[in-house]
């Protein structure tokens, strides 16, 4: 396994907080459902002791073995939704700045009031930037 490059002691303490209440859940749900922790790592396909690991927050735990017990407790949600770019809501409130950046520009040239478009306004994404764009643009400055 390769080496990591920072030691989870040297986590930020929010990381590590994360971490422990991830594990605390993990054995509430293991508890409700009335099943030890050497059956539950058999579902994992992990060790008992990698599944106490698991249970006291150790963040040197493989991300997977994480992953697995959230997917055996709730196999339809899933984690990456977390980060989808949809919910990413700094990088999108960057987006529309560099947006608002390059239309400035364009707006002070043009002599026709004619609403800009943004590229690929089909996608997901660029159809929420023009629809934010439009509502700050009706706000009064």
């Amino acid at each position: 396994m390769p080496r990591q490059n920072i030691s989870p002691s040297d986590y930020p303490q929010a990381v590590r907080q994360e971490i422990e209440r991830l594990a605390q859940h993990i054995v509430v749900a293991r508890k409700r459902r009335g099943e030890t922790q050497a059956q539950w790592a058999r579902k994992l396909g992990v060790s008992q002791p990698t599944m106490a690991r698991i249970e006291r927050g150790d963040p040197s735990v493989a991300m997977a073995s994480y992953v697995m017990c959230l997917w055996l407790i709730n196999p339809s949600l899933g984690l990456a939704d977390l980060i989808a770019p949809e919910n990413d809501h700094a990088a999108l409130e960057r987006e529309v700045a560099q947006v608002r950046q390059k239309l400035r520009p364009r707006k002070a040239a043009a002599a026709s009031p004619a609403r800009p478009t943004v590229a690929g306004a089909g996608h997901p994404t660029a159809s929420g930037l023009a629809s934010l764009l439009a509502a700050t643009e009706k706000k009064p400055a």
